[in-house]
């Protein structure tokens, strides 16, 4: 503790927030055990600064200047701020599980009349119960601090489970809305086990209810997918644009396994999304396609790391950003090659499109490559739009906003088109929709 009351006052804050958080917080004496070691991991740290070569753009003890008390539960006015947004958000032909400022509201979601193999629990149950609470319990030791101070402090969130062979019906959307009752923080974890063979997509939204702005959110999702299963992952970012959004992904692949990953970050002041995917299987593929739509002074920080710890695997990074006014958009990307994975096959590629001369973009692309039989490679472009391509729409009468929309359009398609499924394509689509209008406006 004395490490992270002597580096800065948001850190003297969080420090002293667990230790009045920790007495309510779900578990027993194990997981508060456990919740001990992880902030004493955070605190060898304390808040990632620029310093920190995988925090070097994205420094947060500048960033971040405040700390915000835990959400309360909700209460019914906050359901009903929710249940609106969700009219506003919702997606059809989904099972929705929705979280509201980080709490589990059953009466809000579909959990009625599950597919066999099919279980979902909320975090805080397992927390509870002392024989199951191991499932959520992971080593913190050079996992990053965010992901340490989520271990430290994780309310609330969903345990999903799906049985070896028994793929739902439909995608599972996980849903975190923010209320707007009062400027708080939220700490969620979810931890979805996809079995041998499985089908399965997962969804994950984070928006706000009218009102809703200055909040902060750290959240966690830890995934593992089984031998020859498929997951198809879309992750859809439109927090208030004040909002703080700290993700972290860690992900396993078995063997012979798909895994493909779609984000869109498009809200919030400051925002991170920090993966990790290793395979541990041969034969296994990963997709990963990404979109920032950043303007003003949003910061959006998209950081991957994919472990290529066995042979016979294959990646792709697809990354896409359009940044306008004093916006920054930073994405590291990191493929890493064991000496054991050979005929490993990565290959990543991120386009920046710069639509203001005040606009920033950081792209840092890396390969560590351990193995001698690979093929690996990568690319990176920042630019302004097309002037040519603009001027033949303008000649056509298009007006200056609307030519952009339409090239911009065109260009996060590239990696929008990427989803499989039509109506998660189309949310997708609708997401970058309305930053252009709110850009527009």
């Amino acid at each position: 503790m004395d490490a992270v009351v002597k580096t800065s006052g948001t850190e003297r804050a969080l420090a002293d927030q667990f230790a009045a958080a920790l007495p309510r917080l779900p578990g027993g004496k194990a997981v508060a055990a456990m919740r001990t070691r992880a902030l004493e991991n955070f605190a060898c740290d304390g808040l990632p600064h620029r310093r920190i070569e995988d925090w070097k753009y994205t420094d947060l003890r500048a960033l971040m200047r405040e700390v915000l008390p835990p959400a309360a539960a909700p209460d019914k006015a906050a359901l009903d701020r929710a249940a609106k947004a969700l009219e506003r958000h919702g997606l059809e032909g989904v099972r929705r599980l929705v979280l509201v400022d980080g709490v589990f509201v059953p009466a809000l979601s579909d959990v009625a009349a599950l597919e066999g193999g099919l279980t979902i629990r909320s975090l805080a149950s397992v927390l509870a119960d002392e024989t199951v609470h191991e499932l959520l319990l992971s080593d913190d030791a050079g996992a990053g601090p965010m992901f340490a101070l989520n271990s430290a402090l994780m309310a609330d969130g969903l345990v999903i489970d799906i049985l070896k062979d028994a793929s739902p019906a439909r995608p599972l959307h996980i849903v975190h809305v923010a209320s707007g009752s009062a400027p708080a923080s939220a700490y969620t974890r979810s931890l979805v086990r996809i079995g041998a063979n499985v089908s399965a997509t997962l969804v994950e939204s984070f928006f706000a209810a009218d009102g809703a702005q200055n909040y902060q959110v750290n959240d966690a999702t830890m995934i593992a997918v089984g031998d020859g299963a498929r997951l198809d992952h879309v992750r859809l970012m439109e927090d208030g644009r004040e909002a703080f959004n700290i993700a972290t992904l860690k992900s396993v692949l078995g063997r012979d396994a798909a895994y493909k990953i779609f984000n869109l970050t498009a809200g919030g002041a400051v925002s991170r999304y920090q993966g990790v995917v290793r395979f541990d299987g041969q034969g296994s593929r990963l997709e990963t396609y990404g979109v920032n739509l950043l303007n003003e002074t949003q910061h959006g920080d998209t950081t991957l790391v994919v472990d290529h710890a066995v042979p016979h695997c294959a990646s792709r990074e697809v990354f896409r950003a359009v940044i306008d006014d004093r916006a920054r958009s930073v994405f590291q990307g990191r493929i890493i090659v064991r000496p054991d994975a050979q005929k490993t096959d990565g290959k990543m590629e991120t386009r920046a499109l710069l639509l203001s001369d005040e606009a920033e973009v950081d792209n840092k692309p890396e390969l560590e490559i351990f193995a001698d039989d690979v093929t690996c490679g990568h690319g990176a472009t920042a630019g302004a739009l097309d002037e040519s391509l603009l001027f033949y729409l303008r000649a056509r009468g298009l007006p200056e906003k609307d030519a952009q929309a339409l090239l911009i359009q065109a260009f996060v398609g590239e990696a929008i088109e990427q989803i499989a499924d039509d109506r998660l394509r189309e949310a997708a689509t609708n997401a970058a929709i309305r930053w252009l209008e709110a850009r527009a406006s």
